[in-house]
């Protein structure tokens, strides 16, 4: 594998518990704030969103769309609309494979 994953990887696990650590850093024992702590809670789905994204569509420093990405999109669309987590996983890799058969 090519590219800088490890350490994106290691960027969203250390900026996960740096934003995570404020709240106990600066209230000591004391409940947070209700705003922050839903900001808090929301950091964990971008940062894996953006990890899915680079992923599935960079090769390095170039963009890349193949079987992964249509993939990755199926599934996307399908959480989107409400399917079940099982069904979206089979679609994605479905489409992935067919695609990969296909090329």
């Amino acid at each position: 594998m090519s590219g800088r994953w490890p350490e994106l990887v290691v960027g969203c696990a250390v900026m996960a518990l740096v934003i995570k650590s404020i709240g106990p850093v600066v209230f000591g024992g004391r409940p947070l704030p209700e705003r922050l702590r839903a900001v808090v809670f929301l950091v964990a789905a971008p940062l894996l969103a953006a990890l899915v994204v680079t992923q599935a569509l960079a090769e390095g420093d170039q963009l890349k769309l193949d079987a992964e990405t249509a993939g990755v999109v199926v599934g996307g669309v399908a959480g989107w609309v409400r399917v079940p987590v099982t069904l979206c996983l089979v679609l994605a890799a479905a489409t992935t494979g067919v695609l990969r058969a296909l090329a």
